[in-house]
């Protein structure tokens, strides 16, 4: 009895779903919890002429959401789909990156390392000003 070794085609396959089931669970849960929020908010009328900078932290919003996420907010569910969508290619970043040091393509591990440095590196001043 033969094993066959983990290779290319098994990683490709494995991404090729993440990006699929990713996207789609994403949807899922945002539209859920839009369904969620005009359940509770159908009749609200929104006043735009006031801006409201609204400036915390990365670690107090995802708290926030993930606070408001298990009570059944709606809008905390919205913004966990949207984090979800945001997610999904970056998890195919670290599965790629995964891929190539299996490979031993170190060209492509440094290229992909440049990438997740790029990501964390953008995320952590989006939130900070």
């Amino acid at each position: 009895m033969q094993h066959e070794k983990f290779g290319e085609k098994d990683f490709q396959s494995i991404i090729g779903n993440l990006l699929r089931y990713g996207v789609w669970i994403s949807l899922s849960v945002a539209f859920i919890g839009g369904i969620v929020y005009l359940m509770g908010h159908s009749n609200d009328i929104e006043n735009y002429s006031v801006f409201k900078e609204n400036d915390r932290n990365i670690f107090e919003v995802i708290s926030t959401i993930y606070n408001g996420a298990i009570q059944g907010n709606g809008e905390s569910l919205i913004f966990v789909g949207i984090i979800l969508l945001f997610l999904t290619p970056v998890l195919r970043v670290l599965l790629s990156l995964f891929s190539f040091l299996l490979e031993k393509d170190y060209l492509y591990v440094v290229i992909t390392l440049i990438v997740i440095v790029i990501i964390l590196i953008s995320v952590s001043f989006g939130f900070s000003h």
